[in-house]
């Protein structure tokens, strides 16, 4: 079976998330629920879904999977009170899984009458995560096959069908140990599982059961199941994480402030730049003198080797992700495949000789740019050194990995205005100027310059005095041009920033959501277009706002090789 091209994907794609996400506004009611890179949101906040089964991978699940998973989150936005259910949720990161895991089942046995196709979906999506969780080897700890057999059990009771037959025998042993534990909270669960309130007392009180059973086997434990404990964390974390409810990001980080413009859309010009004759395009790294340049860069590759990184392996995961098979001629002497017109002769001196093909040959070409376009505003001050040791670990991966890259920079030539401002003051303050101040767009390292001889001029993102206010929509499509003079077919930009655009003048002169809505007219521009993928990375904060895709980073704790592991697979993922 022939894969589809990248762009008959991408549309079949889009025409599932508009189903998934018409069905979910029809059980619901609420018109502002949609779907934006495989994620619910109401509005542009993306919503959490705390259930193991909700979370779906559009490339690998199939529709019945994708529409179960719409139909679960459908269930539990409808008959779910989030406020009662955030009071009740217990501290306890185990005691919290299970009773994330519980209001999620209680809500699906909600179902309204007359809807069988919703309810083979939703044992559909039920019985393909609990194959995936038993293959990925995490039922094979305590911790593991307690919590997957609570699960199972609790789902039969809540839905009526019968627990998984492919692994009924790995939680036999299991659950006839606990069921006589639980037995109470469980027939409580079914009883008053139409009333969220009543629910939730049995259902705390079978998370505390379960708590209860995982602390008595840690205290009874010794030092020789110091193993055994490990593997339990592991299942911990990464049924949290697959939860979504250990450090809930989207709890975590604040998401950008944004409203509508009412000057940007009143006034019949649009977005415009009130003068452009002092903007200007610099290389950071020829401001800065050689010396204080290098003791930059020495500060700079010392953060990196305390991380302890390994850019080889980045390498070959950035590859995998951008790069495509190319034909790269032909391989001979092959067994099988198009006859070699050159070695016919062979057959007939040489009756068995079976090496008389040939081959296509192929190898993995990148035919992508990834550009950087780091914001570099007074409060991205404090957050430079991790994020420059950040961008310059990925550029050196991408250059190992033959991907053309560039670090750029965005910030003003002054504060307040600067010269702009003091020529429409000279002027009478007209009305509506538009940006007012002095753009500088800074090249830290082009496209055509090897990592290896540019390494210096990225240190220079250490001169402080660079970092002023910041002006987002005219860098990203100053960024996007570059792209687009390239010659390669994919082209990415990351836009690195912990905010939303500011520059003091402009946002008194216009209105503060100028730069704002500027910004969003721009990214949505580009998405049309579909000319480059603009990705937001946010440093601590949420701008899905403004980005489709978007990732939020926490640079407060280390940034070690999962977290960059989850960089490059977000950058390889295709929109």
């Amino acid at each position: 079976m022939l894969m589809p091209p990248p762009r008959q994907a991408a549309r079949r794609g889009q025409q599932r998330e508009a189903l998934c996400a018409a069905v979910v506004r029809a059980l619901t009611g609420e018109r502002a629920l949609h779907y934006r890179d495989g994620r619910l949101c109401r509005d542009l906040r993306p919503l959490p879904l705390h259930a193991p089964h909700l979370r779906t991978d559009p490339q690998v699940d199939d529709f019945a999977c994708l529409r179960g998973a719409a139909d679960g989150a459908a269930l539990r936005l409808a008959h779910s009170d989030a406020d009662l259910h955030k009071q009740l949720c217990p501290a306890d990161p185990v005691e919290r899984l299970v009773f994330e895991l519980l209001e999620q089942l209680r809500c699906e046995s909600q179902l309204p009458a007359g809807m069988p196709g919703v309810a083979q979906n939703l044992r559909h999506r039920f019985a393909a995560w609990s194959r995936g969780f038993h293959r990925s080897g995490l039922a094979e700890s305590h911790l593991g096959i307690l919590l997957y057999t609570v699960a199972q059990i609790a789902w039969s009771r809540l839905s009526g069908w019968p627990v998984l037959e492919d692994t009924e025998d790995l939680i036999e042993a299991t659950r006839a140990a606990i069921v006589p534990v639980l037995g109470v909270p469980l027939a409580g669960l079914r009883r008053h599982r139409a009333e969220q309130g009543a629910f939730a007392i049995h259902a705390l009180e079978l998370a505390r059961l379960v708590g209860e059973m995982l602390r008595a086997t840690r205290t009874h434990g010794t030092q020789a199941d110091e193993q055994e404990a490990e593997d339990n964390e592991a299942v911990r974390v990464a049924f949290s994480l697959a939860l979504g409810c250990e450090d809930d990001e989207l709890d975590a980080m604040a998401m950008a402030a944004t409203g509508n413009s009412r000057v940007l859309h009143a006034c019949g010009h649009g977005y415009r730049a009130y003068t452009t004759r002092y903007d200007r395009e610099i290389a950071p790294g020829t401001l800065v003198r050689k010396d204080l340049l290098a003791a930059y860069r020495e500060r700079l590759d010392q953060r990196i080797a305390e991380q302890g990184i390994n850019v080889a392996r980045l390498a070959r995961a950035l590859t995998a992700s951008l790069a495509v098979p190319q034909r790269d001629g032909w391989s001979f002497g092959e067994e099988d495949g198009r006859i070699d017109g050159r070695r016919l002769a062979q057959l007939v001196t040489s009756p068995a000789e079976r090496r008389l093909f040939r081959q296509e040959r192929h190898q993995l070409q990148a035919d992508c740019a990834v550009s950087f376009l780091i914001d570099c505003s007074g409060s991205m001050k404090a957050h430079i050194e991790p994020v420059a040791m950040m961008v310059d670990i990925l550029t050196r991966a991408l250059d190992q990995a033959g991907v053309a890259s560039e670090v750029l920079g965005f910030t003003t030539g002054a504060w307040n205005g600067g010269r702009a401002r003091l020529d429409w003051l000279a002027r009478g303050r007209p009305a509506h100027p538009g940006r007012l101040n002095e753009a500088c767009h800074m090249v830290f390292k082009d496209a055509a310059t090897s990592w290896r001889r540019a390494r210096a001029n990225i240190a220079a993102l250490f001169k402080a005095d660079l970092f002023r206010e910041g002006v987002d929509g005219e860098a990203v499509d100053w960024a996007c041009a570059r792209l687009l003079a390239r010659a390669e077919t994919r082209r990415i930009l990351i836009v690195v920033s912990d905010g939303s655009p500011m520059d003091s003048a402009t946002g008194q002169a216009n209105d503060v959501f100028y730069l704002d809505n500027h910004l969003k007219e721009v990214v949505a521009r580009h998405e049309t277009l579909r000319d480059v993928e603009v990705l937001g990375l946010g440093v601590g904060l949420d701008l899905s706002p403004y980005y489709r895709r978007c990732l939020a980073l926490d640079l407060s704790v280390p940034m070690d090789m999962p977290v960059f592991g989850e960089i490059v697979r977000w950058i390889g993922g295709r929109r």
